[in-house]
């Protein structure tokens, strides 16, 4: 069987439909379909590429929003540089952020839903508590403080008690981490952080010396 370069670019580059489910679909090998994305000119997708369409065959679950108005361009500057600050970066798969102050992470969950469209639903969220702290209280806090569901929390990780002091006064309701499994949105994060950096250093560099 001969598949058209049309049909062909629209199943795997339009529908993003894998070699092997257009064999499947046409009734011939994922060898073949290959076989013929070649012929045609059609670049392959990475594995990386693959993995990610397979889970969000409706496209990107975010959208990004260019700020418009002050209030969003502050909103968007606030955003990056929290997560600049306090993010995990080292994670390839997400967008993470861990912090104990629930104004800060619900600040970064409100930039999040309104520059990038993400859906609060897709919010992922872990808790550390110490172990003299309730697991469930603490849960209750940060449930009630940041609008968002138990469903939506993995297990609770109890640590020992640092004692008494300033970190402990701080941490009295533990630490939040929030995460996005979604490697495009922390890529594209990470590259609007790079911009941030590089404009700072190259501010550094042309100031005036006092």
């Amino acid at each position: 069987m001969t598949l058209t370069k049309e049909k062909l670019s629209t199943a795997y580059t339009t529908e993003k439909m894998s070699s092997t489910d257009i064999g499947l679909k046409y009734g011939c090998s994922a060898h073949k379909v290959n076989y013929w994305l070649q012929k045609y000119g059609i670049p392959k997708r990475s594995i990386s590429d693959a993995v990610y369409a397979k889970y969000n065959p409706n496209g990107d679950p975010f959208l990004f929003q260019k700020p418009r108005t002050h209030k969003e361009t502050f909103l968007f500057g606030l955003g990056l540089g929290l997560y600049w600050g306090e993010g995990t970066k080292k994670s390839p798969d997400a967008v993470r952020l861990g912090n104990s102050d629930p104004a800060l992470v619900k600040a970064f969950l409100n930039f999040l839903v309104r520059c990038y469209g993400v859906h609060d639903k897709k919010f992922r969220f872990a808790l550390q508590v110490f172990d003299d702290m309730s697991p469930h209280k603490t849960l209750d806090f940060w449930c009630n403080s940041l609008g968002v569901s138990k469903n939506q929390f993995s297990k609770i990780i109890i640590t020992p008690s640092r004692g008494t002091g300033t970190y402990r006064e701080k941490t009295k309701y533990g630490v939040v981490t929030v995460y996005i499994c979604n490697k495009k949105l922390r890529n594209m994060m990470i590259a609007e952080v790079e911009k941030l950096q590089k404009k700072s250093m190259l501010t550094k560099l042309f100031q005036k010396p006092t």
